[in-house]
């Protein structure tokens, strides 16, 4: 299968190429190369690019920046993907289009599913909201996944940052009153896949099983480090609040723990806890370092 990846020098995309060019022929678009604030340059480069399949991982993630930013994050979050569904329904291909958790306002203290109301609480969120709808808008056989905290070895993530700090300082902090689900990256082109193989299309959640506070993923980053031998100074993450983060400019939703279930029961595949996921990641790229 013909595939072209947008935002391939992202976490998630540069996975994404590495993994699915295993088995298919994969196109692969960095930012240097293909912007998506520019649209008539989108227009060109993927209409001319031969494919069966395109995803589209790229995205203004600079949640504090949207906020003033509000055009800018519509034109790239929301206007584009409806642009390159298009491009991609013109192709009679499939659109795989990369969303996010801070779609919800957080105030759910269950798992959210896709049926479940969005309510972004930062223009972030309603951009990245506002791209589902125009996406699935162009055609209801389209696919939009969201995701949260994603890690994984291609770009550094929330992990290599505490194992950086902690290789550094003797006392490490991290919040303990937000909450999601780690996902990594690797794993998610292994559930796309499934997820293709069954023709899934609409709203999916991907995301590794249970959720957490960035404090407890932080300890348990750093308590894996120290089981397999990784010279730390810090051993305990003290805990701060949300609130105690001063530089946050955008609101954050606090609890936006993702349900996998629908994806379950479309595929079979139950995703893997997410320390199970964590620790394959730092005993196979942290530890080599």
């Amino acid at each position: 299968m013909k595939t072209a990846v947008i935002g391939a020098n992202g976490r998630l995309g540069a996975a994404l190429t590495r993994e699915f060019g295993r088995d298919f022929e994969v196109t692969s678009f960095e930012r240097s190369q293909l912007d998506l604030s520019q649209l008539d340059r989108v227009q060109s480069a993927i209409a001319g690019t031969n494919f069966e399949l395109l995803i589209n991982c790229a995205a203004l993630t600079n949640v504090d920046y949207c906020e003033s930013h509000r055009e800018e994050a519509f034109l790239v979050n929301a206007e584009a993907p409806r642009l390159l569904a298009e491009i991609a329904n013109g192709k009679s291909a499939k659109f795989i289009h990369i969303s996010t958790d801070y779609v919800f306002d957080g105030k759910q203290q269950v798992p959210y599913s896709e049926e479940d109301k969005a309510a972004p609480l930062s223009v972030y969120g309603e951009s990245k909201l506002e791209g589902e709808r125009r996406v699935l808008k162009v055609s209801s056989h389209h696919l939009v996944v969201r995701l949260s905290w994603v890690f994984g070895p291609d770009k550094p993530s929330f992990i290599d940052q505490i194992i950086q700090r902690a290789r550094e300082n003797d006392a490490v902090v991290a919040v303990a009153d937000k909450f999601s689900s780690p996902t990594y990256a690797i794993d998610v082109a292994n559930w796309l896949r499934a997820a293709i193989d069954k023709c899934t299309n609409g709203i999916l959640h991907l995301a590794n099983s249970g959720g957490c506070s960035w404090q407890e993923w932080a300890q348990y980053t750093i308590d894996v480090c120290r089981s397999l031998g990784i010279p730390l100074k810090a051993e305990r993450v003290g805990t701060i609040s949300l609130a105690d983060m001063k530089n946050f400019v955008a609101k954050r939703p606090v609890h936006t723990v993702l349900s996998t279930a629908k994806f379950a029961a479309l595929t079979g595949v139950q995703p893997r806890h997410w320390r199970e996921a964590v620790a394959e990641y730092i005993s196979a790229h942290v530890s080599k370092k």
